[in-house]
């Protein structure tokens, strides 16, 4: 039993992860096209800011909760810097912002490795994360249990402010019909540059939900990049429901994979299975809902 339980959980606390990673690509992939290679370093910042929380709040227990909503800040500020500096000027180019964005990726690696050791950072969890649930004989960490359960909070708050505020209202006609939702009003510029701090903002939660699983270091956002976009293409393009449903199956995968063969073989069979799904489905779980005029 624990045989099969032990990566069904772990995979479960990972596919939250992704999942994590993956609602900011979510938001901006699907509304503007734009692929932002550079959202892994939002989630090292996130996971940095988390050790400097540490450090400057003495409670262990308190440094957590205070890193998530300043982990969010940094993350978003620095997802509006760079669609400022270099994401507007690319719109409808999806290939020049793979490109550049790769570039802005490497400098802000160079940059953490300036500041921080090469090994990374420790971020230690709070007393009220070192426990362990027992489920079915398999001690369960609570620290993964509290990545499930930020999930779930994240996508709930994502969920209502987009069908219940008058952005999310705004969010949801940009991406339906731009050109359309420029004719009765919507600044669409203004929506973009919002929604692209928020979903920067979310890779910078994740980064403090991976530094309590696996710590920091400079490259930590390149592992968790590649599966981000997987849920975002299996889940369907800009759709919330597909990416939880796509990164819970990923990381259940993953999960199993890794304790038949080694971890990096394991996400290569996740990439297999999710390139056969896409030759089967290409639009994703669910596909976005247009009212095109052409």
């Amino acid at each position: 039993m624990e045989a099969f339980i032990s990566p069904l959980l772990n995979g479960t606390a990972q596919g939250a992860l992704l999942l994590l990673a993956a609602l900011g690509l979510t938001l901006t992939f699907g509304q503007m096209g734009v692929i932002n290679m550079a959202h892994g370093e939002f989630i090292m910042a996130g996971a940095f800011v988390a050790y400097l929380t540490q450090l400057v709040v003495p409670s262990s227990s308190l440094a957590i909760p205070i890193a998530l909503p300043v982990a969010f800040l940094v993350a978003g500020v620095l997802g509006v810097l760079l669609e400022i500096s270099i994401i507007q000027w690319m719109y409808r180019r999806p290939l020049d912002t793979l490109l550049a964005t790769v570039g802005v990726s490497l400098i802000l690696q160079q940059a953490a490795l300036q500041i921080f050791p090469a090994q990374g950072v420790p971020v230690q969890n709070p007393e009220w994360l070192r426990g362990q649930l027992d489920i079915f004989g398999y001690a369960w960490p609570l620290r993964q249990v509290f990545t499930i359960v930020l999930a779930g909070a994240c996508v709930a708050a994502l969920a209502a402010w987009l069908k219940y505020t008058s952005f999310g209202r705004r969010i949801r006609a940009t991406v339906q019909n731009r050109d359309l939702a420029e004719t009765v009003g919507v600044r669409t510029r203004r929506v973009d540059r919002f929604t692209f701090f928020v979903g920067s903002g979310l890779a910078g939660v994740a980064g403090v939900a991976a530094s309590l699983i696996g710590g920091t270091n400079s490259q930590m956002g390149a592992q968790y990049i590649i599966p981000a976009f997987l849920v975002v293409v299996a889940g369907g393009i800009g759709q919330i429901k597909g990416a939880v449903i796509a990164a819970w199956v990923i990381g259940v995968a993953m999960a199993y994979f890794a304790d038949w063969t080694t971890g990096s073989l394991a996400q290569v069979l996740a990439f297999v299975m999710v390139v056969v799904f896409l030759q089967i489905r290409p639009q994703g779980l669910f596909a976005v809902r247009t009212r095109g005029l052409a």
